[in-house]
């Protein structure tokens, strides 16, 4: 049997989309058919199933977002101000109402990791990830001398990370711009302190 080609980004960006607008259970085949542009054949061929091409847009997610990240944190803006940056991007990725800007993650731990151990697994690995990546960024922001308090980074790191989880859920019942700014401007310092 030939391989189809298709470009695979494209195509697990549009599975990301469909996951995070409707969730993995809701997710049709149809669904995923239209959001990727591909014939049910070729989802299958490609990625064996619908878990397993949630699977590889679970793994593009992270892709995406670590290259946001190391884009965001690479210029030579002391780290506060890039944190604040982070933050602001969040913030209005939750005020967007656009499912595209949901976090995959989050929304496939809560909803498939307590039956599917692997994913449960590959989920928990890339936020391990994301903990060490902003336990770095602390780490520059202690050795620049603009952290207060006695917190370990690896603390402010969890803290801030318990603190866009909370941001992300709020957003959903108070969608308003200055309330989710002013607890994002409120975590930050909370964590720098």
């Amino acid at each position: 049997m030939r391989n189809a080609e298709f470009d695979r980004e494209q195509v697990l960006r549009g599975a990301m989309a469909a996951f995070m607008h409707k969730g993995y259970t809701k997710t049709s085949m149809q669904d995923l058919t239209q959001a990727t542009g591909l014939h049910p054949g070729s989802i299958y061929c490609a990625f064996t199933n619908k878990r397993g091409l949630l699977i590889a847009a679970i793994e593009q997610y992270q892709l995406d977002r670590n290259a946001q990240f190391n884009s965001l944190f690479a210029n030579s803006k002391n780290v506060l101000t890039n944190l604040k940056t982070y933050l602001d991007q969040i913030v209005a990725e939750c005020l967007s109402c656009d499912s595209a800007q949901a976090c995959l993650l989050t929304k496939a731990l809560n909803e498939v990791a307590e039956q599917d151990v692997e994913i449960r697994d590959i989920i928990n690995q890339y936020l391990q990830s994301w903990q060490q990546a902003l336990t770095q960024q602390f780490t520059s922001a202690a050795e620049q001398g603009l952290l207060e308090g006695h917190r370990s980074d690896e603390q402010r790191a969890q803290y801030f990370m318990m603190g866009i989880y909370g941001l992300r859920t709020f957003a959903h019942t108070h969608p308003n711009t200055e309330t989710l700014q002013h607890l994002a401007d409120r975590l930050l310092t909370e964590v720098c302190h």
